[in-house]
């Protein structure tokens, strides 16, 4: 008699042989670390480090198989020092086996596991007992210890590409289970699942329960939308509403008004876009468009980034919000951007000039006889640490001014500053200083 027992598709498409694994192919491709790690024949014990739904759990499974291990699991979310005895009661009864088993045990959200838990592993990894393999969705740097974390080596997961989650859909598609998908519908699917293959064939699985339930054979972008609902609609990040909805976060802080930018914020976040991203957004904003007026914003904007790492959501949402205000309320430059394109497009365009001599690098005998770095003045020995008149663009080339502090915030001194050495340089051309150029050392 058959089973009736329910068994979820994404559980019955988990890979059976390390062949079968989709992306992690930086990890799992011929001669990369990971793959060398099974091919050895020796286990070690790792942190799995990545977003859910890229194949952790999976990997840590295939690794005891590949080494004939028994596979023990311990959730951190439900599990404590109990489990862990047992688990250690487990190893030893499988090491002292006829056949001497060796044995994999399993941490997944290791992180959620407090200190003393984690330290309870230690004596065990160290005498070899079992091979220590965690799983964290948080970086491992803050959230295991550190000596947990000597002893174990780090392999970073990368979220799915869409080529990969498009291969996930030809593997559930091909079990006969799921609907034919068109195009349109295909990338909505994949844009929603975020690189998360588990969301995907979750996804993929009610789908098809619904499809079935209504006789459908083929499933459409408007059926999809009208069946999965207000979440799959907001999130389309492969479409115009996500690029425009953070443009308008964008604008909004880059126009100085706070209550718009954290309107656009919580509609970015409410539509399920990775705050990370917001986050590397922020740290972008403060170098573009706040710059040297308020050197604090960048410092504040990766201030932000950190807590949330440390947080999550929602608690980590706060510093983003109060990062995003700072940024919207602070004076706006964005003249250090506009000099590094201009300087960009000028190297581009004027080719490759010597390195004057002056400013070459001397370490050796040979290179000081060849007169590198002759004329160079040191600027801190010089009145007010300030080589006045000496040139530092090549030969030839008349100096260009790139960079033009705005009259806003902490550039208002920064001009001021830079007035006064464009005149301290002029005065020593002018009155023909010798140090004016390169001369004698």
């Amino acid at each position: 008699m058959a089973s009736s027992i329910y068994v979820p598709l994404a559980e019955r498409l988990r890979p059976r042989a390390l062949g079968e694994v989709i992306g992690q192919a930086h990890l799992l491709g011929d001669g990369m670390p990971l793959r060398l790690a099974f091919e050895s024949g020796r286990p070690h014990s790792c942190i799995l480090w990545g977003p859910p739904g890229v194949g952790k759990t999976t990997i840590a499974r295939l690794m005891a198989q590949a080494f004939d291990a028994q596979f023990i699991t311990i959730s951190a979310v439900l599990g404590g020092v109990k489990d862990i005895r047992e688990a250690v009661e487990r190893a030893e009864a499988a090491r002292e086996s006829p056949h001497g088993q060796p044995t994999i045990v399993f941490v997944d959200e290791v992180h959620r596991f407090n200190k003393a838990q984690q330290d309870a592993f230690l004596p065990h990894v160290e005498s070899g007992l079992f091979t220590f393999v965690g799983a964290t969705t948080e970086n491992p740097s803050f959230e295991v210890n550190s000596a947990l974390l000597s002893r174990a080596t780090v392999y970073v997961l990368q979220p799915l590409s869409d080529a990969d989650l498009q291969a996930l859909i030809d593997r559930a598609l091909a079990t006969g289970e799921v609907p034919r998908l068109e195009p349109a519908a295909r990338q909505r699917l994949i844009a929603y699942a975020d690189g998360d293959a588990r969301r995907l064939l979750n996804t993929l699985e009610t789908v098809a329960m619904t499809a079935r339930g209504q006789g459908r054979e083929t499933v459409d972008d408007a059926w999809l939308l009208r069946t999965l609902g207000e979440g799959v609609r907001r999130y389309d990040k492969a479409g115009d509403q996500f690029y425009d909805t953070i443009s308008a976060l964008h604008k909004a802080v880059r126009g100085s008004d706070p209550d718009a930018a954290l309107y656009w914020l919580a509609r970015v976040l409410d539509g399920g876009v990775d705050p990370r991203y917001v986050a590397r957004r922020m740290i972008r904003m403060a170098a573009e468009d706040i710059g040297l007026a308020d050197p604090r914003a960048l410092r504040l904007a990766l201030d932000a980034a950190e807590v949330y790492e440390r947080l999550g959501s929602p608690e980590g949402e706060l510093a983003l919000a109060e990062a995003l205000v700072y940024l919207a309320v602070a004076p706006k430059s964005n003249a250090v951007y506009r000099a590094y394109q201009a300087v960009r497009t000028f190297v581009a365009r004027d080719g490759t000039r010597p390195v004057p001599m002056h400013l070459r690098n001397a370490p050796t005998p040979l290179m000081k006889q060849l007169d590198y770095g002759k004329g160079y003045r040191y600027a801190h020995d010089e009145p007010d640490a300030f080589a006045a008149g000496q040139t530092y663009f090549p030969e030839g080339l008349v100096p260009p001014t790139f960079y033009r502090p705005v009259p806003r915030g902490l550039e208002i001194r920064i001009g001021e500053r830079l007035a006064e050495l464009r005149q301290r340089h002029a005065q020593a051309s002018a009155a023909g200083d010798p140090a004016a150029g390169p001369g004698e050392p």
